[in-house]
């Protein structure tokens, strides 16, 4: 299906974004540093069921700061994911976000409630639910140290060693399409923001348990079958526990709706399902 993009106004940046499909509205958020590029597949495996529309974290790619970058705060992101919504007409929503992307997702859950119809969580980075988050802690403080020491590639490489997932840090693989290079392009291009700040803030952020138990229904953790025995899978455990709701296993790992569109949007659908 034809892809649409446009720009909307928030306060202090502009947020790029692209939608496809026709029916309810499902908002797609990204984690880390990626952008709406890395879900092309998957919104049009879901444009026969929604009106899908994924955007870039301001920061991220094409979507830009009036002036200088500022801090990442998961308010901003979770105001921007409202603004979003409301600009669309279409809310409630439904709202899918993977790892940062979750944790926005579930700042946004808890502070519009009226505007999420569902949230899939897609293995946030729930560091502060675990008993005991020291260890991975001290894996960012590890992370951060070897930016600042050896640069951008060589703290890429640690982070994806750390998380039990591979990456090619010299270039995209051979056989990328134009518009998938393009995307591995831009996204490598937050690498630096994100390692700078998104990092820390995006993994600390400590989701409010309170506002998001008053409806547990509206939130599906949601967990990859490849993820298992990974911090992140942990993470989301503990999260789910918290919440009082059961995990749903997830096609793939940490990165399963890009390696596995298909029978990812499958598991969409079935959780989206009222």
């Amino acid at each position: 299906m034809q892809v649409t993009s446009d720009t909307i106004k928030v306060p202090g940046a502009r947020l790029y974004y692209e939608a496809v499909g026709r029916g309810p509205l499902l908002v797609i958020i990204p984690g880390g540093p990626q952008d709406a590029g890395v879900f092309a597949d998957l919104a049009q495996r879901l444009a026969d069921r929604y009106r899908v529309v994924a955007y870039d974290p301001r920061g991220n790619s094409r979507s830009t700061f009036d002036g200088a970058a500022q801090p990442q705060n998961m308010d901003i992101h979770g105001d921007d994911a409202a603004a979003l919504i409301e600009a669309a007409g279409d809310g409630p929503a439904y709202v899918f976000g993977t790892s940062g992307g979750a944790q926005i997702g579930l700042n946004l859950a808890a502070r519009y409630p009226h505007l999420v119809k569902r949230l899939i969580a897609h293995e946030p980075p729930t560091v502060m639910l675990l008993d005991d988050p020291v260890p991975v802690l001290a894996t960012n403080d590890e992370l951060q140290a070897t930016y600042r020491r050896d640069g951008v590639e060589a703290a890429m490489g640690l982070f994806f060693a750390q998380n039990g997932l591979s990456e090619d840090m010299d270039g995209p693989p051979p056989d990328m399409t134009p518009e998938a290079m393009e995307t591995f392009a831009r996204v490598s291009g937050n690498f630096e923001y994100w390692l700078v700040d998104g990092v820390v803030s995006l993994s600390s952020y400590e989701p409010d348990l309170a506002a998001l138990r008053a409806d547990p229904a509206r939130i599906v953790v949601a967990l990859g079958v490849g993820s298992v025995d990974q911090p992140i899978h942990a993470m989301g455990t503990a999260l789910a526990s918290r919440l009082g709701v059961q995990p749903v296993a997830f096609p793939g790992d940490h990165m399963g709706f890009e390696t596995e569109p298909d029978a990812f949007a499958a598991a969409m659908v079935r959780s989206l399902a009222d």
